[in-house]
């Protein structure tokens, strides 16, 4: 994880960028995971944890209509929490996780650990989803490394 995360830095450090996270899931592990190099104010503005739908509205606007329609863990939320992030702090990039965890969570259409994130070449909002193991495994680790292989080029 800490190869990772400098491996992270290294790449916003050298485009300028700075980072923001918009997490639910993880409970800011991601946040904690690039906080640990050293360094890294340079390119870590600050990290929103948004683990209820109510924190996901108040902290980082993301609509009810859209939680109501399409739900916590969806494409949609995670665009919604990485502009919000954008727009609520100086960050150039943002980087958000949702998803279901705990042993007894997920589903088909919601599995137990799915991790949306944009582009941060380009800060879009396109996610890519991941999904971690049967419900029960030790999701934050594999969740927060899948986030910080997310760096720019």
């Amino acid at each position: 994880m800490e190869a990772l995360a400098k491996k992270l830095g290294e790449r916003l450090r050298a485009s300028k960028a700075m980072l923001v996270t918009a997490e639910s899931c993880t409970g800011g592990w991601v946040a904690q995971v690039v906080t640990s190099v050293p360094g890294s104010s340079e390119w870590f503005e600050r990290g929103f944890v948004s683990y209820s739908n109510a924190a996901k509205q108040d902290l980082l606007g993301v609509r009810a209509e859209t939680l109501a329609r399409h739900g916590a863990v969806s494409e949609e939320t995670a665009r919604e929490m990485a502009l919000g992030a954008l727009a609520r702090a100086k960050g150039t990039h943002a980087l958000a996780i949702t998803g279901v965890a705990g042993p007894t969570g997920g589903s088909r259409d919601k599995p137990a650990i799915s991790v949306l994130h944009p582009d941060m070449d380009k800060i879009t909002t396109l996610a890519a989803y991941y999904q971690y193991g049967p419900p029960g495994n030790p999701w934050p680790t594999p969740a927060a490394q899948t986030a910080t292989r997310s760096a720019p080029k």
